[in-house]
């Protein structure tokens, strides 16, 4: 693909939706170079428009099906500007593949049919296909190498931010007629359907959560055991997500797990404290290669 030169304005477009859209990614994402961090918000803002499609298709430009047609044929596709923008994507970072999108699509996919979850096996597919594939997305934009660990700790972080959203949202999710909560985790904790429908939090549904809490921390440990592998930019963001996204379980606990009617939002001043001292490790390391380099 031979995508030309795009206009800023372009760009800014993805840009404006992460940072209406996720304001933890954005601000995780911030401090890498460019053209890398643009590529971020194109990566965002197409699985924004997935997601969309299937959440809120009535506003959104396209239904699932259309997009994953109108990606298939990516050379020819055009109507919106994340056609051209994903076309500079794949020719800026050659090593990005198709595959994670289409999986991103088919886990969206899911949504429409597969609304109810019976296994924990179930519930970890799901979130390799919506938010794993995400790590997998990322990971040519934010290294140059490709080896298969560091494929496998994107994974695990995209997973760990999944189950997050997925504890954060229950009460929204309920009113969508889905149930992400399998219901093997509610049979071992005696946590009926029922109780889920009425909105009941009790010592079951904390614990429960809590053991999907233990879930996700264990992925995103999974996930951070070679950040000291990235370049330093890339390490910081990386952390810096993981770190916003931990935040939000401690938020849920903080709300006495009460997920029905309060949603988990992470203040930005709890947000610029984590920055801070996220980035002043990372200084040290900077600073520490520019000694070497210099010497």
């Amino acid at each position: 693909m031979n995508e030309p030169r795009l206009p800023m304005h372009v760009l800014y477009k993805c840009e404006e939706m992460i940072r209406v859209g996720s304001s933890s990614f954005y601000r995780a994402f911030d401090g890498l170079p460019s053209p890398n961090k643009q590529a971020v918000h194109v990566i965002y803002a197409f699985c924004r428009l997935i997601d969309d499609s299937v959440d809120e298709p009535e506003k959104s430009p396209y239904s699932i099906h259309e997009l994953r047609s109108l990606f298939l044929s990516l050379e020819q596709a055009e109507g919106h500007f994340i056609w051209p923008v994903l076309r500079w994507l794949f020719a800026t970072f050659p090593h990005l593949k198709p595959e994670p999108f289409l999986a991103q699509m088919e886990g969206q996919l899911r949504d429409l049919s597969f609304t109810h979850y019976e296994t924990m096996e179930q519930l970890e597919e799901y979130c390799y296909l919506v938010a794993g594939t995400v790590g997998e997305m990322l990971l040519p934009v934010l290294r140059e190498d490709d080896t298969e660990e560091a494929r496998i700790a994107g994974i695990a972080l995209g997973k760990g931010m999944q189950i997050v959203n997925i504890i954060r949202d229950v009460g929204e999710d309920r009113e969508r007629g889905r149930r992400y909560l399998p219901l093997e985790l509610l049979a071992r904790h005696g946590y009926s359907e029922q109780e889920l429908e009425e909105g009941i939090v009790n010592d079951a549904f904390v614990a429960m959560l809590q053991e999907l809490k233990q879930t996700a921390l264990r992925w995103f440990r999974e996930g951070l055991a070679n950040v000291d592998t990235y370049p330093p930019a890339s390490g910081m963001a990386v952390e810096l997500a993981a770190a916003f996204y931990a935040a939000i379980l401690d938020e849920v606990e903080a709300g006495g797990c009460d997920v029905f009617r309060r949603r988990a939002i992470v203040s930005d001043e709890a947000k610029l404290r984590m920055f801070q001292r996220t980035a002043v490790r990372y200084a040290d390391v900077i600073r520490g290669m520019n000694r070497a380099v210099g010497s």
